[in-house]
């Protein structure tokens, strides 16, 4: 699982070329700061997003338009019966600890997942059977079954490459072969990345990147128009978006993202076990005014967790219209005319925002909410991800292909439909024409569940100073990808 933490991307700047911490420096600001460097106990966004691709790399990559490209693996071919994957790696690579990367860092790295890796993400390593180290410079993965997801999923977190010398202190000293290392933390603060100076591929173009945490919309904004800070990465406060798009300082990028903003039913929990329930809720919410209010419009109205950038997209947004009236019909057959309700949401602005709407709305078909913001990502995801203490809950998903995530009935939302694991088994397993329409099934058949309501998909807004670079249009990936800045 993976939850947003909104990136905002800039540096302190004592020009508009130029910064106070001396030319080659950019700060990068994130408004959820990573609670560690661990992502292989820890969930959550914050973590990969800053590390990955950066710090960390793995055999291959997802570019800006989410495709698989070679990174730690030059290149790679897969037998005919697409269970035998053989990896030929990049020579002269190593580890910022000075150990070499080698194929056996590869058996390591993806046996480490299954056995030693605590989040729910492990799971997407249970279809390899083995690892077979060929020689330094050519590794053998052989899966079980074939399976469509399994070189995709290695592009996320799953798929970084550790040495078995530096893992004896992931949560505060990360070991990868990535263009930057973790030089400073400042807890509560930002983290500060340097060039790794023994790096086997093309240098960064900032020798110095500082991740800075910034939580509130306005200072953030203000960070960026009093020449605090040089880019803005996704912006926070849509409705802020008009003044730099009218400011000449400035570009203004809009693409998309992965990132679903989720109302979550807890379906173990009475009364939402009860699809009645479920649909009632996601009929008496106005996703159209809900999308004008929190995102000026700026985004996505989806029916289903998958984006428009996915191949089994299609337009579910008009499943559920917006109806109270059939939404009390359906909670008086299920005899829950009186309902109160708690919403535990992230304490971050779109999550706010979108809470008061869902509780107004939610209060026309007399159905009572009490909302209750929690420090994100910590609490939020001990309390409601890990606990499952919660009624509703508003949050971003922002992992790619992450509907998968209704095939496993003990992930947080409780939802328990057998026929989805069993689709999204044979999607996996099958030819590309039948990935297509299996994945498609499993959309529409949580969508028809109203296994959660999906409110929007967030859009990427970047805004940037002029002089800075090589940002991405769009974010599909779990990684803030520093590498192609200038």
């Amino acid at each position: 699982m993976a939850l947003v933490a909104l990136l905002v991307c800039g540096c302190s700047a004592g020009s508009t070329a130029s910064v106070s911490r001396g030319p080659g420096t950019l700060s990068v600001g994130f408004a959820a700061e990573p609670q560690n460097f661990d992502f292989t106990r820890t969930d959550g966004a914050a973590i990969p997003q800053a590390l990955l691709y950066n710090v960390y790399e793995g055999l291959v990559k997802a570019d800006a338009n989410g495709q698989i490209v070679p990174l730690l693996a030059k290149s790679w071919t897969i037998s005919p019966d697409r269970t035998t994957y053989d990896f030929l790696l990049q020579p002269g690579v190593t580890f910022s600890n000075g150990a070499p990367f080698t194929a056996s860092d590869v058996k390591f790295s993806i046996e480490r997942v299954k056995t030693a890796w605590t989040i729910s993400l492990k799971s997407k390593m249970d279809v390899v059977d083995r690892v077979d180290v060929v020689d330094p410079l050519h590794a053998r993965v052989v899966l079980k079954k074939p399976s469509n997801g399994w070189l995709f999923d290695m592009t996320g977190r799953v798929g970084a490459m550790f040495s078995p010398a530096g893992i004896a202190d992931l949560a505060n000293k990360p070991v990868g072969t990535g263009p930057f290392v973790v030089a400073e933390r400042r807890r509560g603060d930002s983290i500060v990345l340097r060039q790794n100076p023994a790096y086997w591929g093309p240098k960064p173009s900032y020798r110095t990147v500082v991740l800075k945490y910034i939580k509130d919309p306005t200072a953030l904004n203000n960070a960026l128009l009093s020449n605090g800070i040089d880019v803005i990465s996704t912006i926070t406060a849509p409705d802020s978006i008009p003044q730099f798009e009218s400011d000449i300082r400035f570009n203004v990028l809009q693409g998309t993202t992965n990132s679903e903003v989720v109302l979550s039913f807890n379906g173990d929990r009475a009364p939402l076990d009860d699809v009645r329930v479920r649909q009632a809720l996601t009929l008496a919410i106005d996703r159209k005014a809900l999308l004008a209010t929190v995102s000026a419009n700026r985004g996505t109205l989806i029916g289903s967790m998958v984006p428009p950038t996915d191949p089994w997209y299609e337009d579910l947004s008009g499943y559920y219209p917006y109806d109270p009236a059939r939404a009390k019909q359906l909670l008086t057959q299920a005899g829950r005319t009186d309902l109160s309700l708690r919403l535990r949401i992230s304490n971050l602005s779109y999550a706010v925002s979108a809470a008061q709407v869902v509780a107004s709305d939610l209060a026309g078909i007399g159905v009572r909410v009490s909302i209750e913001p929690l420090d994100f990502p910590a609490v939020w995801l001990k309390q409601v991800f890990t606990d499952h203490d919660f009624d509703l809950s508003i949050v971003q998903h922002v992992e790619a292909r992450d509907i998968t995530t209704f095939g496993n009935p003990k992930y947080y939302w409780g939802y328990h439909n057998p026929a989805v694991p069993r689709l999204l088994a044979r999607a996996d397993a099958g030819t590309p024409a039948e990935q297509l329409d299996d994945m498609k099934q499993v959309a529409r058949t949580i969508t028809a569940d109203a296994a959660a309501d999906w409110l929007f998909l967030f859009p990427n807004v970047v805004v940037a100073k002029k002089n800075v670079k090589g940002l991405a249009r769009n974010q599909v990936s779990e990684s803030f990808d520093l590498t192609g800045l200038s």
